[in-house]
C-alpha cells in the first residue's frame, strides 16, 4: 500500500473498526458518473458483487438507504409496494449528503450522520463477500455479507431490475 493508498479515516472506517469488522481496503481512480461500472473495470471485480449505497426518501420525505448490486437498478414501484407507501424517490445530492454525511459517489451505509432504515437487494447475499463504499470517492472495502447483515440489520427485498 503506497502513501496514496493509505486507509482514510472516514466515519465508515471508524464504524467498521469500532465493531471489530475485518475489511480489505480497495482503491481506484474515481471518475465522475463512472459508478460501479468504473470501479468494476479498474479493480477487475464482477460489477454484480459491488454494492451501491443509495439514499432514497418516501412520499413523506423520510430518508432510507437502499443497497443494490452495481449492475442492477432500483424498481421504485416495487420498493414502494414493499414499503406500503405511495411512492419513493432517490434523494437529490444535497439531501443525500445531509442525511448520510457523505459526498455522493462516496456514500457508505456505515456511520451515516442520520440513522436510517436499510433495505438490501436479496442478490447481495448470494456472495460470502461483497465490495461496498467506505465513505470516500475512490475507496471501497471488501467485507463479509454476514457482517453487513449483522451491522445494518437490513430488510432484505427484491426490488431490482436490469438497467
Amino acid at each position: 500500500m503506497g502513501k496514496a493508498d493509505k486507509v482514510p479515516n472516514t466515519a465508515a472506517v471508524i464504524f467498521l473498526k469500532g465493531h471489530n469488522v475485518e475489511f480489505k481496503p480497495l482503491f481506484y481512480k474515481y471518475v465522475n458518473h463512472g459508478g460501479t461500472k468504473e470501479s468494476s473495470k479498474q479493480l477487475g471485480i464482477d460489477e454484480h458483487k459491488i454494492v451501491k449505497t443509495l439514499i432514497f426518501e418516501d412520499d413523506e420525505g423520510n430518508p432510507f438507504v437502499v443497497l443494490m448490486n452495481g449492475d442492477f437498478e432500483v424498481s421504485t414501484k416495487n420498493l414502494a409496494r414493499i414499503m406500503s407507501v405511495k411512492n419513493v424517490k432517490l434523494c437529490d445530492q444535497s439531501k443525500a449528503q445531509r442525511f448520510s454525511g457523505y459526498l455522493v459517489g462516496g456514500t457508505s451505509p456505515f456511520g451515516t450522520k442520520r440513522k436510517m432504515k436499510v433495505y438490501a437487494q436479496k442478490d447481495i447475499f448470494d456472495f460470502d463477500k461483497i465490495v461496498i463504499n467506505a465513505g470516500k470517492r475512490g475507496f471501497l472495502v471488501e467485507i463479509r455479507t454476514e457482517d453487513l447483515q449483522k451491522l445494518l440489520e437490513p430488510e432484505i427485498v427484491d426490488a431490482a431490475f436490469k438497467g
